[in-house]
């Protein structure tokens, strides 16, 4: 790309490309992308975003495409690589000056600079970090603060290589350079108190935004530059004066006010000191032992005691939260149970521990927590009476438990009750003595401390299993505040009734439950008392009004739950739910997370519904089809719950149809993904195996046999054993078909026993494949014998004798019933039989026949005799307990395979004297007799006293 020429057709179609017009915008799109290959075309777009005179939307988006490049272009192995040349050029140009005028292009040319530092920095670009110090220096207050921003970006990313050779040229990047970063900090640190307390505002913000990019650089340095931080004294200078610095910067949000221009930086930036300890603390505990008793000092005399009053701010509460519960669960810091066996600095950091949480300390801690954080505030009251469903989802928290007050509060409360239940649980014991009875509407502060109160219980009630009488509790209090029915009472009766649900699975009587329904019902407006009828009614209208995406999953779950917990019974109640689904699902398009609640529920509702969930097909199948398809984007949430219910789908079909069948096709790209799913996609498969494995196996067998070829090139020995066993279900529904179609895997399993594969599992596996082949399919074990000594140049008895003594050598590894009768069965089908190398192993043949005798035979006390007791001979529906569940349509199928399966409808024990009796008629008594000589005579006695009677 001529460089003269290009800048000016390269800058037009930037301009073009911010038009809001879409005709001149996506020409201008497609040009740019097919010049994105071009050599010379990331210098023009360099010297656009340079020109401060151009548009800022045309150098901003020049930004963006040099940035895309980067990802895509910049590495020596890509496709279309730039070449060296050019990089050399670009980066030359990436630092000639730092004075960008926009903050957000700087920002961006910042993070395009680390982009390549990632990737060239030190080796191809030594003089990066050298330029940029040197601009940090510099007296220009622009320069000074763009190359600090450039300096940040450039240090985060290179702190974020994992690579124990990059972890080892980042240490020594941080070695060199972590005093200047140090000097700095306090340098600009200063700066900004001494113009605070001026009230210089404008010089101030100015001094704290570099602060904070110094801060933040120190932050990396500090966390990840070092493999052994307490050993330097510069480090643990620094994490000590973190301290002063933070209690000032406190001071100065006191001084400042909530309405001054620095306020929002200078909570950031004390925000980002509590983040450097939290970051120490996660990635050095050790090291942090020092810091153990400021730390807690520090959080609890700011969150716990008045000298927080004014200063602290709900984050800034969060972070120091954290910072306790951080070290009180550290397990560095618990000494093993075996005090010798403990590490000298878990001694240390539990001594500091004990000495700093006395009964005082720990008492009142525990009291702030309930009694001042864990009350409910007005603008929390105001969002209930306004947007209930708001509350609700805004109260459990969701992703943000480290982040939100209420959640973080309530975790510090259980880490330190579950650390120290012995002082804190008489203190919370006491508080709800204090509150025994009922409370006066008229008093809202008891409202709320009641509120807490039994908020703190119901957190802790697993703790306070052996001092809670819950039982006693609810009849005696909490039955009655329920049936308190003021307005003002509804905070009680909503916290009473999430009481009971956390102990109800801990300590609550099972003979109380249906006064509790009752209680429930009454709650829900409705007095009919046929509780899964109604419950479920109550349920599907209230999941019908909410409009919140939250709730209506939290609804969801419940469902849920009740339809899991009733099975069967749901079914004469779900009429309403299957013909509203549809209709959520269409709704639903935009939230991934409603749409897996959907599935979710939809797997119940199938595993409730049995044979009859046919009728749901029409939604179903597409629901499935659309989760399980890799092309479609929503697939990425779906996947998981997708798969789930295609398998439940299938379990629970009565037949197979031509739209279930289809579904299938999305299984090649799945396979590929080699993902956590592989095991439920081999569910799946084994599904259709069961269902209709005749059409399955001709529609699919050929694309599945690929996919598993594929597999078994990179696969552990568990995903290796999974793929087998779909080949060995295939063989024993369908064992013509089945060895037919996956004829291509089957000379791997040959040379596997051939060659004594040394992992029992996957051995045992092949010799169950094997087994089926030679017992169920002779004709195809002759040909496929035939073929491996073809090409292991080999006879084919020669080949057949080496199979046979390595089947008896490793029929230990055989460890199911099953598969050992198998292989008994399979290796007397050899016989009778002329052949000398057959005769030469007979001996391991009757070894291998006696010892799976040992296994399936039971004697009958009465008579003497034995009898096999894995025959099955006819299928009976089972009598279930009300406990049990019932079969599904699969669970149904493999009976009735099994009535069809050797291992099941043939009798070993007559199977061996039959073919004992034909091997003697081949040979005659006199042959026969010498034959038998060559086994054991103790084998022989075990085996003469299995075949009496026949």
């Amino acid at each position: 790309m001529d460089m003269d020429s290009a800048s000016s057709v390269v800058l037009q179609a930037l301009t073009q490309a911010t038009s809001q017009d879409t005709a001149v915008l996506k020409p201008a799109e497609e040009q740019l992308r097919q010049w994105e290959t071009q050599p010379g075309f990331y210098s023009v777009l360099l010297n656009i975003f340079n020109n401060h005179m151009l548009d800022v939307n045309v150098r901003w988006l020049a930004v963006l495409y040099f940035k895309n490049g980067i990802d895509r272009y910049w590495r020596r192995v890509a496709p279309h690589a730039l070449s060296e040349e050019e990089k050399t050029s670009l980066r030359a140009g990436l630092i000639t000056n730092f004075n960008e005028p926009i903050n957000q292009i700087a920002t961006q040319i910042a993070v395009l600079i680390a982009k390549v530092a990632r990737l060239d920095c030190p080796r191809q670009w030594p003089e990066l970090i050298p330029i940029l110090l040197e601009s940090v220096k510099g007296q220009d207050g622009l320069q000074q603060h763009r190359a600090l921003l450039t300096f940040y970006h450039v240090t985060k990313t290179l702190a974020s290589k994992r690579l124990a050779q990059d972890r080892r040229l980042f240490q020594d990047l941080a070695s060199g350079i972590y005093s200047f970063a140090c000097s700095l900090w306090s340098h600009h640190t200063d700066c900004f108190l001494q113009q605070i307390y001026a009230r210089e505002e404008a010089a101030a913000l100015s001094s704290l935004e570099r602060t904070l990019l110094s801060l933040k650089v120190i932050r990396k340095l500090t966390v990840h530059g070092f493999q052994e931080p307490q050993q330097n004294m510069e480090v643990m200078g620094f994490l000590n004066a973190v301290f002063e610095r933070l209690k000032q910067f406190l001071e100065c949000c006191r001084q400042v006010g909530p309405d001054s221009t620095c306020r929002e930086k200078l909570e950031k930036t004390i925000i980002l000191y509590t983040k450097v300890l939290l970051d120490f603390l996660q990635y050095h505990p050790c090291a942090f032992i020092p810091l153990i008793q400021r730390s807690l000092e520090f959080a609890v005399s700011y969150i716990f005691t008045p000298a927080g009053e004014g200063v602290t701010f709900e984050r800034f509460i969060v972070q120091c939260m954290n910072l306790i519960k951080m070290i009180v669960k550290n397990d560095a810091y618990k000494p093993a149970k075996n005090i010798e066996d403990s590490k000298p600095e878990s001694l240390e950091a539990q001594k500091i521990k004990t000495a700093f949480f006395t009964h005082p300390t720990l008492t009142e801690i525990g009291r702030r927590l309930v009694s001042h954080y864990f009350l409910l505030t007005e603008e929390e009251l105001a969002m209930w009476e306004e947007d209930p469903e708001s509350f609700a989802v805004e109260e459990t928290g969701g992703d943000s438990w480290k982040y939100s007050l209420r959640p973080c509060t309530e975790v510090l409360f259980l880490d330190i009750f579950h650390n120290y239940s012995q002082t804190l649980t008489p203190v919370l014991l006491e508080m709800v003595q204090n509150l025994q009875g009922p409370t006066n509407v008229e008093d809202p502060l008891q409202l709320l401390m009641k509120d807490a109160v039994y908020n703190a219980v119901g957190l802790a009630a697993y703790e306070l299993f052996d001092n809670v009488d819950f039982d006693q509790w609810f009849k005696n209090q909490l039955l009655g505040e329920l049936q308190v029915n003021h307005h003002r009472y509804k905070l009680i009766r909503r916290r009473v009734i999430w009481l009971i649900g956390q102990w109800i699975s801990v300590k609550f009587k099972s003979d109380l439950r249906p006064l509790l329904y009752e209680v429930i019902l009454s709650l829900m407006q409705d007095p009919d008392l046929v509780y899964l009828e109604s419950i479920f009614g109550l349920l599907f209208q209230l999941l019908q009004q909410v409009t919140e995406c939250d709730t209506k999953m939290q609804v969801l779950h419940v469902i849920s739950c009740v339809i899991e917990r009733v099975n069967i019974q749901i079914r004469p109640y779900v009429g309403c739910l299957v013909q509203y689904l549809p209709l959520l699902w269409k709704q639903s398009e935009e939230h991934n997370m409603l749409r897996c609640a959907i599935l979710t529920t939809l797997v119940h509702l199938v595993q409730g519904l049995g044979a009859e969930s046919k009728n749901l097909y029409p939604f179903l199948l597409p629901v499935i089809q659309l989760s399980t398809d890799v092309s479609q984007p929503p697939h990425v949430y779906l996947l998981e719950d997708g798969l789930e219910l295609w398998f439940v789908t299938l379990e629970n079909s009565p037949a197979v149809t031509p739209e279930l069948l289809r579904i299938f096709q999305n299984m090649s790209a799945l396979l590929e993904l080699s993902s956590e799913n592989l095991r439920t996609c081999f569910q799946i498969v084994n599904a259709y195996l069961y269902l209709s494995a005749t059409e399955f196996l001709q529609n699919y067998a050929e694309s599945l046999c690929r996919s598993f070829c594929d597999l078994l090139k990179d696969i552990t020995n568990e995903g290796q054993v999974q793929v087998l066993k779909v080949v060995e279900v295939a063989l024993k529904v369908s064992p013509l078909l089945g060895a037919h179609m996956f004829q291509p895997l089957l000379p791997a399993v040959f040379r596997g026993i051939v060659d004594g594969e040394r992992y029992p599992v996957v051995m045992s596996t092949y010799l169950g494949i094997m087994g089926r082949v030679l017992l169920q399919n002779s004709s195809f074990f002759s040909s496929l014998l035939t073929q491996m000594a073809s090409e292991c140049s080999q006879e084919v008895d020669q080949l057949l004798g080496s199979v046979i003594e390595m089947w008896v050598d490793r029929m230990d590894n055989i460890t199911q019933p099953e598969r050992r009768k198998l292989s008994s069965l399979a290796l007397l089908s050899l016989l009778p039989s002329d052949n000398s190398v057959i005769q030469d192993k007979f001996c391991g043949i009757i070894n291998i026949s006696v010892e799976a005798l040992h296994d399936v035979m039971t004697e009958d006390t009465e008579t003497g005799t034995f009898k096999d007791c894995m025959l099955m001979s006819h299928f009976e529906e089972p009598k279930l307990s009300d406990d049990e569940e019932p079969p599904t349509e699969q669970d149904k199928r493999k009976k009735l395979l099994a009535l069809e399966d050797p291992v099941h409808s043939v009798s070993l024990q007559q199977f061996v004297y039959e073919k004992l009796k034909a091997q003697q008629a081949l040979m005659g008594d006199q042959g026969f007799g010498v034959l038998m000589e060559t086994v054991d005579t103790e084998l022989v006695r075990q085996l003469q006293e299995f075949l009496q009677g026949l």
